[in-house]
């Protein structure tokens, strides 16, 4: 499992108290589950490099808007400082997948963009977080474009045939 692909799950913030709890900024709409006890999560840095673990959850419990982790092993509060700031990453496969038509970004890149006729537009070759929210960079035959991926542009997710059905914007291929 230690070559397993890791999802960014939680933002490590500050040890708590004496005896090895940090208070962690969850990065996942289930963090019950994702923190429960006996789950195994690895430390990951700003490049997605693993950097430490595996750690196994020993108790965590909702703090706030935050939550508090308790790490089989570690005993101190010093033990987090080197992590301080980090991320807390866990193997993709003992994740929930993703509902319906929901997808993990870093899953975008690849997909296949078509209108809602059918027409090729191209592929997705980034993704972008934007203050407005996320955009894609399509390659299409004759040029790049932006979409918004937003409801009414992106009216169908195909995770399985990786494809993305799509009513752009009026001008915004043919500009």
């Amino acid at each position: 499992m230690a070559d397993a692909r890791h999802l960014v799950v939680g933002r490590l913030r500050k040890p708590h108290g004496l005896k090895g709890e940090i208070t962690l900024f969850p990065l996942t709409d289930d963090p019950a589950t994702v923190f429960a006890p006996g789950r195994q999560v690895w430390i990951v840095d700003l490049e997605g490099t693993e950097v430490g673990g595996p750690f196994e959850v020993e108790r965590s419990r909702d703090y706030h808007r935050e939550w508090l982790l308790k790490m089989r092993g570690i005993e101190h509060r010093d033990a987090w400082e080197p992590w301080r700031g980090l991320f807390l990453g866990a193997p993709v496969d003992t994740l929930a997948p993703p509902d319906g038509d929901e997808v993990y970004l870093h899953e975008l890149e690849g997909f296949a963009v078509r209108r809602e006729d059918g027409t090729p537009l191209g592929l997705v070759s980034a993704v972008y977080e934007m203050p407005g929210g996320l955009m894609l960079e399509v390659q299409g035959p004759k040029r790049e474009f932006m979409l918004p991926y937003r409801k009414e542009f992106v009216v169908q997710v195909d995770r399985q045939a990786r494809k993305l059905t799509v009513a752009p914007p009026e001008g915004l291929i043919d500009a």
